[in-house]
């Protein structure tokens, strides 16, 4: 490939000065990569024969109780003799384990029987809905248009608990929640589950006779070991491309798939108000919404789902941290909506759902008015997002569409002016979200997928568009494959348009023992994907060669291992400079004790160029040669006591620069419905080197950009301890508190050089500022939340759910040197304190239209 070459003579000819060693160092790791295909991997076929099914039609209800005693059951073709998939893969099961396959004309159902030593043998830890404990558990796949990349998995526990997750080329998403039925129950040494797939909580085309892919799973948590009915090689690349085949599936049309979610909430806020004078007082807010979750089935293959007047007062809270670095803070997504049936839309990485009803976009132009004698009563953080709406599913072609709209309302600062008098201020204008994707599935797990996001703001404030394009081929084995993707980003201003665009190509071996992977990338100075995605570099020219070399069986005293090494050269896209140079590995294993550790390194042999760090543009600080190296231990988690350990250290050539971190993460269960597990986590970041002002000011010279480094000691600690109840498999009771606590310390300071060195500043004295108004960075930052909450499933698809939430954050100048001083002085300070009910009803057209006609 063409940038092969250019690869090379980036580091023989690199006027920066790269030792020998390392330029030829990864002139070998490319030669290896295409000479190391053993001999034995190319006459080992890569799947084994492809297990078939036959399904049995049914007319005769089956009553899902977790006993498999209807004679329909005995008459249908058992699935047996399923094989190891870790930790020794390829063997097969000692326990027996038979599954039966059956349908009708509104669902299909499962049935299974595992056998096992004793009762005792069998792990059941209850669980929340989709969070696997210390439990044995069941599952059964779907590929139902059998295109080997996109699938359904439905999972039980033998404590009845539920689980189910959707499969694409993104992998493996249990946000996805689908409505079903259940029941699992223990028999003499064994355990069975019953299973009841409507065809509603599924798409399939619309043919006479099915073919889907199928598979099944078994997990003994005893002994740790997963079983796949036809073999999933853990050497091979992707999942749904290793299941066996499912037939019989004859006369089958998916129903009308209706379903309403109504919803009534109420919510009560008490939150503090600081007021101009340094002091506090408590305002209340209450308030009573109701709305509407809507899923409709378009036709066989696609489903409408529509959310109306969403409420997210019972998502987690975000973990606040001290963000001293100059990109912004990439937050999780818990809004249900965003998180369900989202593996289209999150293809590419262009979709970073917390845009859509987060920062106002003008939230910043508020504070413009304090210079003009305003005071800002307030500025609210976040937008409200009024409705949103999903178009998705794949046709017998397997073309995959996706449609995404969600439109955000208006948002204000309310400010006040010297007279008392309060006026509003925009910050946020009506908009538009919009996602469009298109996804085609193609042979030997490979696809074309096209990307469109599109932002349009009501007013003045600009619109954004962007176009992107992905694919990946593999060969017939899937043993070898090539990957890309480009997109173009436009920014629409009145009178003007910003144009960016990045590409990336990759290729190389991906199944097998020795798997390696060379990947070209770039990112353009003006590429900005910000307004429904996140991106934190640009202008920037990157090429990875990474090699792995991982062994699946057991050997010596472990059950695996799994190795990595790699390097990344970056230079910028404009002008063509260097940029930086890092090597890199990895090497994780699991002892036959079922002790898992791993290492890991980094390092940086030259100077590098840090064109981020100085938030001026044109301007960078050279960042100092490093390195680093971590290690961390996973205890088994059969145990009712296990711990978690992480520890990182990396060295600078610069100053007395190191930094040093440690986390302990012990987890204790007490029985199989109570549950803890706490965190705790420190780093210490000596002679830290960062960023801390800059201002233009006139000299016999012109008009001058200061920058202003500090040297720092950035100390970060973290408390999270997490809990559960578990009632029963509908009931539960969770618990999460998390106090976090940063703080910066600034020891001296330096003026950036124009070659990105440090030089000796007076500053903030020396005519930068008046004496009686020196600026203090110092930081001593406070993040402390809890939440409670209580749910209930009182009927399939519908939740009863009590949420009690508590927050402070407090940031300020004055350092407090000790942690209980500092925590004491955090709960004792302002918080806001939120109760919110919210009750949740499933409505099935489908129960109803029977229930009727009984009637």
């Amino acid at each position: 490939m063409s940038y092969v070459p250019r690869f090379s003579s980036y580091f023989m000819n690199c006027s920066i000065p790269i030792p020998v060693f390392v330029r030829m160092l990864v002139l070998l790791l490319a030669v290896l990569a295409w000479q190391q295909v053993g001999a034995q991997e190319r006459r080992t076929p890569v799947f084994a024969n492809v297990k078939q099914m036959q399904a049995s039609r049914v007319s005769e209800p089956i009553k899902i109780d977790g006993s498999l005693d209807e004679a329909v059951w005995q008459q249908a073709e058992v699935a047996t003799d399923f094989i190891q998939n870790k930790p020794k893969p390829g063997l097969k099961e000692v326990h027996p384990t038979q599954v039966r396959v059956l349908y009708d004309d509104m669902a299909i159902y499962i049935g299974a029987y595992m056998q096992d030593v004793s009762q005792d043998s069998i792990f059941r830890q209850l669980g929340k809905r989709d969070d696997l404990g210390n439990t044995d558990y069941f599952g059964v796949f779907f590929d139902t248009y059998n295109d080997q990349i996109n699938g359904f998995g439905f999972f039980v526990t033998p404590a009845g608990v539920q689980l189910d997750a959707r499969y694409s080329s993104n992998g493996e998403d249990f946000t996805w929640n689908a409505v079903w039925e259940s029941s699992a129950k223990a028999e003499g040494n064994s355990w069975v589950v019953e299973m009841r797939i409507p065809y509603s909580a599924i798409r399939f085309s619309k043919k006479p006779e099915q073919l889907w892919g199928l598979n099944f799973q078994r997990h003994r948590q005893s002994s740790r070991e997963t079983f796949f009915w036809n073999h999933v090689d853990p050497a091979i690349s992707g999942f749904t491309n290793q299941f066996g085949r499912l037939r019989g599936l004859k006369d089958v049309e998916a129903p009308l798939r209706l379903s309403l979610s109504p919803y009534v909430s109420g919510y009560v806020e008490k939150y503090p108000v600081h007021n101009e004078d340094g002091s506090t007082n408590y305002e209340n807010n209450v308030n009573f919404s109701g709305g509407m979750d809507v899923k409709y089935g378009i036709s066989d293959a696609f489903t409408l789902d529509m959310t109306l007047i969403p409420d997210f007062s019972q998502v987690q809270s975000d973990n606040q941290v001290l963000n001293l670095s100059p990109f912004e803070v990439q937050f999780n997504e818990y809004r249900p909506f965003f998180m369900e049936g989202t593996e289209l839309f999150n293809k590419g990485g262009f979709l970073y759902s917390r845009r859509i009803g987060g920062t106002p976009i003008n939230f910043l132009n508020a504070r413009e008015e304090r210079e003009q004698g305003n005071i800002i009563i307030e500025n609210p953080r976040e937008t409200k997002m009024l409705n949103g709406t999903k178009i998705s599913g794949r046709t017998q072609s397997g073309l995959g569409i996706g449609l995404f709209n969600a439109v955000v309302g208006r948002q204000f600062a309310t400010l006040e002016d010297s007279e008392g008098n309060r006026f509003q201020k925009e910050t946020q204008p009506l908009t538009n979200y919009n996602i469009l994707v298109l996804d085609q599935s193609l042979k030997n797990n490979s696809y074309v997928t096209l990307v469109n996001t599109n932002v349009l703001r009501e007013g003045s404030t600009y619109d954004a568009n962007l176009t992107g394009m992905l694919f990946r081929v593999a060969n017939k084995g899937n043993r070898y494959a090539v990957e890309g993707s480009a997109a173009l980003s436009q920014k629409y201003y009145p009178g003007d348009a910003q144009l960016g665009h990045m590409y990336s190509i990759g290729g190389g071996k991906v199944s097998g023992n020795f798997q390696y992977r060379f990947t070209h990338s770039m990112k353009s100075d003006t590429y900005d994907p910000n307004d429904m995605g996140i991106n934190f570099i640009r202008n920037t020219v990157d090429e990875d060669l990474n090699l792995r070399y991982n062994i699946y069986q057991p050997f010596w005293k472990l059950l695996n291992m799994n190795t990595q090494l790699g390097a990344t050269y970056s230079r910028r896209y404009k002008p063509d400079d260097f940029q930086n140079f890092v090597i890199y590995g990895r090497v994780s294993g699991t002892f036959r004790n079922f002790l898992s550790v791993g290492t890991n390194f980094n390092l940086e042999p030259v100077k590098t160029y840090d064109f981020f760090e100085p938030r001026v543009a044109g301007r960078y600080y050279t960042f100092p040669v490093n390195r680093s190296i971590g290690g961390w231990i996973s205890s088994d988690y059969r145990k009712r006591l296990a711990l978690d350990i992480r520890l990182d250290y990396r060295n600078f050539d610069e100053h007395e620069r190191q930094n040093f971190g440690y986390e302990l993460s012990p987890r204790f269960r007490v029985n199989d419905k109570l549950m803890f597990v706490y965190s705790y986590s420190r780093n210490s970041n000596r002679d830290d080197i960062g960023y801390a002002n800059h201002f233009t000011r006139n000299t016999e010279m012109g008009r001058q950009q200061d920058i202003i480094f500090g040297l720092r000691d950035v100390n970060t600690v973290d408390n999270t301890l997490t809990s559960s109840y578990i009632f029963n498999n509908r009931m539960s009771l969770s618990l999460r508190a998390r106090h976090y606590w940063s703080k910066a310390e600034y020891n001296r300071f330096f003026q950036l050089g124009d070659k990105g060195e440090l030089l000796t500043s007076s500053y903030p004295l020396g005519g930068y500022f008046p004496e009686n108004e020196l600026p203090n960075h110092d930081i001593n930052y406070n993040a402390f939340n809890i939440d409670m909450i209580y749910s209930w499933w009182f009927a399939p698809g519908s939740e009863i759910s009590i949420m009690w939430k508590n927050a402070i954050l407090e940031s300020q100048g004055d350092i407090v040197p000790r942690y209980h001083e500092n925590f004491t002085r955090t709960i004792t300070g302002p918080q806001t304190n939120s109760l919110s009910v919210r009750v949740l009803y499933f409505i099935d057209y489908q129960v109803l239209k029977k229930r009727f006609s009984k009637s």
